[in-house]
């Protein structure tokens, strides 16, 4: 029997690479026997390799019949080698080169959601200048304390920060201009995290939200890189919400990957604030697949293992692009 050639692209030039490797890895384990795995690693200078060799994007690709992009961020994530796989014609999981793009520009994508009827936290732009001091010190009047400082195009929550004065920031700015040239200064919305991810033709529907993942960060802190990849938080799946919220943050989630444009899967974050509702944060196009990533944990609790996940989504990657 023939087996479906599947070229999974992991690694890359992003802050994201080790994340990607782990997602990557974990597609090639899982993928059912009627796959064949090719591993395609992308090292952090942007060169290609198969096999062990450096080679073109189209060598590496050649005599493949779907690619599975487990790219984080940069390059991944912003729509960039989803142009590169449009121009060879070889079908790919994941978001087009245009949603991409759009998903990985936070105030962009706070836009659209807001087109939808979605909440979001208020923000103010901030690019990297010579006026850097008088920039700073003109959004510290404009907002109320306590903020977010996040870069602007940058996923994992690498370069957040939350800031309670003006010294903090200045710091956090300058940790976000690490990652990005522009970021964001957001509102702090105080409540509890949520995250939701949705899967494309799943159990007979067109979009199929999987049960709200309730997340409890460590005393003082909030959910940063180190506690979505170092088991430091507390990840409830199905969170403890009301039916009510439940129902909300499944179709806001929805409603997020619709108006982006985003296909087969995405996850979508929010705060659920008492008192002042359910607000987006942002939706992720391609969210990790690692053994500590949310989407697996979120298909644990549907009774759905990552063999079947995969294996509907390169279905619906062969079928739709």
């Amino acid at each position: 029997m023939l087996r479906t050639r599947v070229a999974v692209l992991r690694g890359g030039p992003s802050y994201e690479y080790d994340v990607s490797l782990q997602s990557g890895s974990a597609v090639l384990r899982h993928l059912p026997e009627d796959f064949h795995g090719i591993d395609v690693f992308i090292d952090k200078n942007g060169v290609w390799h198969r096999s062990g060799l450096k080679v073109s994007p189209y060598q590496a690709l050649k005599n493949v019949d779907v690619v599975w992009n487990a790219l984080h961020g940069e390059y991944g994530e912003d729509g960039k080698v989803q142009q590169e796989l449009q121009v060879m014609g070889i079908p790919y999981t994941g978001p087009s080169a245009l949603s991409a793009a759009l998903s990985m520009n936070k105030l962009l994508s706070k836009e659209y959601f807001k087109k939808v009827g979605l909440h979001v936290p208020e923000a103010v732009e901030l690019y990297v200048s010579s006026d850097f001091d008088e920039q700073l010190f003109d959004i510290f009047k404009r907002v109320t304390l306590p903020v977010v400082v996040k870069p602007a195009s940058a996923g994992s929550s690498l370069g957040v920060t939350v800031a309670r004065s003006l010294d903090e920031i200045e710091k956090g700015v300058r940790k976000a201009f690490g990652y990005s040239s522009k970021i964001l200064v957001e509102e702090y919305i105080p409540g509890t995290e949520a995250t939701v991810a949705v899967i494309e033709g799943m159990r007979g529907e067109d979009l199929y939200a999987l049960a709200p993942i309730e997340i409890i960060p460590t005393a003082e802190s909030f959910f940063d890189y180190d506690e979505k990849y170092k088991g430091q938080a507390l990840e409830i799946s199905p969170g403890n919400f009301v039916e009510s919220d439940m129902w909300a943050l499944m179709e806001m989630a929805k409603a997020a990957h619709q108006v982006l444009g985003l296909r087969h899967y995405s996850r979508s974050d929010f705060i659920v604030s008492h008192g002042r509702g359910i607000y987006i944060l942002e939706t992720n196009s391609l969210p990790g697949l690692t053994e500590g990533s949310l989407v697996p944990k979120g298909l644990n609790t549907a009774n759905t293992s990552m063999p079947e996940f995969i294996k509907h989504i390169i279905s619906l990657a062969l079928e739709r692009n």
